[in-house]
């Protein structure tokens, strides 16, 4: 049966729609919205709340104690698709770090043929960060495995992965990546870039060969010089390319954050988690991929010091920018739902409130704090 929602404000792509009333349809569907109230309808009061869509998260490795490169079934479908919803996640998409073909290929064929029984936030396609980056900026993943990008390979995890593999990261000084980029774009797969030494003209490079994303935005990157503007600067400098930054206050501070925004606008920045298993869990110790990271005052550390991924949560990235004074409440919403799903070309099913779009969306105070979570129509997770 279909039913209306009455909220104080509705963020809609390119407008926020005060007051009225969203039809929710008895398919589960996003219905138009009115200024009136109807007539003989059965309302869901938010008065004092806001509708935004439920996020969308391009880059996330773990949540609660499962890790996607565990390949694991239940761990994937179960807890980390019904974890995401508290974090106001509805559309994800499962990204495992660089390691060797043949897991990668396992974890391709996991996800492929289950990721339509995910119990909570819906799976809508793969992503690869890595395994072609390069050793300078390997971050916490294990250089061993990194190598030259092959066309051949991505060819066979597409094939595992019936079509759901959606983005591939890259380091663009690598031999060959460029002939590589182009056909991997061609094909249908967004390419990234990061993990990289790149100079600023290699980079850009990547960017004229078809590259269209930076990965998490200065970290694992070659710096701004002022003879050298390298990756960061090509990052600020390629208008029509989706910038990644991971906002949770110890990755990049708020006002290096502030500027990629600035220089890119709100439609082209992705706000990433990089969660590991340990997002949603409390301090301790736990495995990122082949290594044991501590987590410990709301960050994830390597043994040497370094970051590694983080514990943030996609809701607490959207309201961070905001109390830093960097976002508005739309920009903040647009950067978690629509940007992320256009990146990679998903727009059509999710990250938007739209008539006639899955009913994924959430409930937010006016402190942008998680309410409610909402899959299809239908209540999933209440905070």
């Amino acid at each position: 049966m279909t039913y209306y929602i009455k909220a104080d404000q509705f963020f809609y792509p390119y407008e926020t729609k005060k007051g009225g009333y969203l039809a929710i349809t008895d398919e589960g569907k996003f219905g138009d919205w009115q200024a009136e109230k109807p007539e003989k309808a059965n309302i869901l009061d938010y008065t004092g709340r806001s509708i935004a869509p439920g996020l969308v998260e391009t880059h996330i490795h773990g949540f609660g104690g499962a890790d996607v490169q565990d390949a694991d079934v239940e761990g994937i479908m179960g807890t980390m698709s019904e974890g995401l919803l508290s974090a106001g996640v509805t559309s994800w998409l499962p990204s495992p770090l660089t390691a060797d073909h043949e897991q990668l290929q396992q974890i391709c064929a996991v996800i492929s043929e289950h990721h339509q029984e995910a119990r909570g936030a819906k799976i809508r396609g793969i992503f690869f960060e890595g395994p072609f980056f390069t050793e300078e900026h390997k971050g916490a993943q294990n250089p061993k495995y990194m190598r030259d990008a092959k066309m051949w390979e991505l060819e066979d995890w597409q094939e595992a992965a019936h079509g759901l593999l959606k983005k591939l990261a890259i380091a663009p000084e690598r031999e060959g990546s460029e002939d590589f980029i182009r056909k991997a774009t061609e094909s249908g797969v967004v390419i990234a870039l990061g993990h990289s030494n790149a100079t600023y003209n290699q980079a850009v490079a990547g960017v004229e060969a078809g590259a269209t994303m930076w990965v998490h935005t200065y970290n694992g990157m070659s710096g701004l010089n002022h003879r050298e503007p390298g990756m960061v600067g090509a990052a600020l400098n390629t208008p029509n390319t989706y910038a990644e930054l991971i906002c949770d206050g110890y990755h990049v501070r708020p006002e290096a954050a502030q500027i990629v925004i600035k220089a890119k606008g709100a439609d082209h920045v992705v706000m990433i988690t990089d969660s590991m298993r340990a997002a949603g869990l409390q301090d301790g110790s736990y495995t990122l991929g082949e290594y044991t990271v501590e987590v410990r005052d709301g960050a994830a550390w390597l043994p040497t010091g370094n970051l590694a991924a983080s514990i943030l949560r996609l809701k607490d990235a959207m309201k961070n920018v905001v109390n830093w004074g960097i976002a508005t409440p739309e920009q903040a919403v647009m950067m978690t739902s629509l940007t992320p799903a256009k990146s990679v070309h998903i727009d059509n099913v999710c990250g938007q409130i739209k008539t006639g779009l899955d009913a994924d969306f959430i409930v937010l105070d006016e402190h942008l704090e998680l309410v409610a979570t909402y899959l299809d129509g239908e209540k999933r997770f209440e905070a």
